[in-house]
């Protein structure tokens, strides 16, 4: 008996250390990867249920995820350098595609973000979330850090363009996760906190100025943000029934696939942007807390992989995407409990969608890269 336990301990060993050695060959990080997946199965569960039931959804979303999976798998392999020189190209590219698409991109539920190639739809707005911090990086990969004010200036315009271009789809959501995204690398880069103020002080007179540039239905989005009452037919009806799923499922949740919000299709979106409510109805404040430990353990795992890289570029790049997946999060979080405006921003690897599942896997497997070649980058 005893000897067949030793046998099973050893066999266990072996099969660990293969495991080990097989994420080490494919450049892959094993707890990171753990973290996703178990947020990913979780997405499924809820999934199922916040779509009523549909079987069909599912299968879409495992093959989206399935495409995720495997851009994360090949970006791993790729070596940083090559990352940093297709930076500047991929960051022309996707401005180009910005421009095709307010010419002739397909209108879907009012909103021109997707270029028809037949097959599939292509949201080139996706693309700018890597492409904008990746841009930002090799910018400042050589020059002296914290950024000058002529650099700060560059920085803003390659950040702003796409930003406001993505905004004019009209895709306020995205078009906030790619300002994000690269202000998050200069922020890194070392920004003192006084040119952050003057900075911020700057952006609110720039959406003042820009309050007349969006769309009627986002501006009472921000409108009804403090009162959703005021309109509760209207731009205040997504957040007032978001926020009675989550306070109806109390601690424990009405169980799954038995919230009424969801399931009578009171809450709007719900295997989208207000999935997170589902959860709140279902599965309680016990299965929020649950997703939130997820998120904190991939988000902290993903800054230590950030801390290990050796270069400029590196840093930078690995540290923005890390903290850009804390702000899906937060921002879609926040605006579900009503904490903030409704901007559009799908909960990361748990609502339906394919663009921006691929985009954050994609994302992850260059910081994998970043980490498991650093000490292999050079010039």
């Amino acid at each position: 008996m005893i000897h067949e336990e030793l046998t099973d301990a050893s066999r266990a060993r072996r099969t660990l250390t293969g495991t080990a050695r097989m994420l080490l060959a494919l450049k892959l990080d094993g707890p990171l990867l753990i973290g996703l997946a178990l947020i990913a199965v979780y997405g499924l569960v809820v999934l199922y249920s916040a779509s009523g039931q549909r079987l069909g959804m599912v299968l879409r979303q495992v093959g989206h995820l399935a495409m995720g999976a495997a851009a994360m798998l090949a970006l791993a392999q790729v070596n940083p350098n090559f990352l940093r020189r297709i930076s500047p190209w991929l960051y022309a590219a996707g401005i180009a595609l910005l421009l095709i698409v307010a010419g002739i991109g397909y209108i879907g539920k009012g909103a021109q973000r997707w270029l028809d190639l037949g097959v599939f739809r292509f949201q080139p707005s996706e693309l700018m979330k890597l492409a904008v911090p990746m841009m930002c990086a090799w910018y400042l990969r050589e020059r002296p850090l914290p950024p000058s004010l002529p650099s700060l200036a560059l920085l803003a315009l390659l950040i702003v363009v796409p930003a406001g271009l993505v905004v004019m789809q009209p895709d306020l959501g995205t078009g906030t996760l790619i300002m994000a995204a690269g202000a998050l690398v200069v922020i890194l880069a070392g920004l003192q906190f006084r040119v952050m103020g003057a900075l911020a002080a700057l952006a609110a007179l720039g959406g003042w100025a820009g309050w007349h540039l969006l769309h009627g239905y986002q501006r009472d989005r921000v409108l009804t943000f403090m009162n959703p009452e005021s309109d509760p037919l209207g731009a205040g009806y997504h957040i007032i029934q978001s926020t009675i799923a989550i306070g109806s499922g109390g601690v424990f949740g009405k169980g799954w696939m038995n919230g009424s919000q969801a399931q009578l299709d009171f809450l709007p979106e719900s295997s989208t942007d207000f999935i997170y409510a589902v959860i709140g109805e279902e599965f309680g404040m016990l299965g929020q807390v649950l997703l939130i430990l997820l998120y904190v353990f991939v988000v902290g795992r993903a800054i230590y992989l950030a801390t290990q890289t050796q270069d400029t570029f590196s840093r930078l790049l690995a540290g923005s995407l890390a903290v850009t997946f804390f702000a899906y999060v937060f921002i879609n979080t926040g605006m579900v409990s009503g904490l903030l405006p409704v901007v559009g921003v799908p909960l990361p690897l748990v609502s339906y969608g394919g663009s921006s599942m691929v985009t954050l896997l994609a994302g992850f497997g260059m910081l994998m890269s970043l980490y498991s070649h650093r000490r292999l980058i050079g010039s």
